[in-house]
């Protein structure tokens, strides 16, 4: 069982740059992140790992998207060199 709920959140984040907006990316990601990270302290203290991979997942998934910026404030740098001869 462990196995596949960890299957599940790594695909769940490889999937997530597909179609989706940052902050459903970063909820994904967080995710994976906190069911990896839940199944790891749920097995160490006995709470079992897939009752911690479960809660890790729905509070890291809450963080990502909790911590994202609204898509307005999101600032790209595009920088741009120009090499040799100058456009007219």
């Amino acid at each position: 069982m462990l196995r596949t709920v960890l299957t599940i959140a790594l695909a769940g984040s490889l999937l997530a740059g597909c179609s989706m907006n940052q902050a459903e990316r970063r909820a994904a990601t967080g995710g994976a992140i906190g069911a990896a990270g839940g199944a790891a302290v749920g097995s160490m203290t006995g709470a079992g790992a897939v009752n911690g991979a479960l809660l890790g997942a729905a509070g890291g998934a809450l963080l990502g998207a909790v911590t994202t910026k609204p898509e307005k404030e999101v600032v790209h740098h595009h920088h741009h060199h120009h090499h040799g001869k100058k456009k007219k």
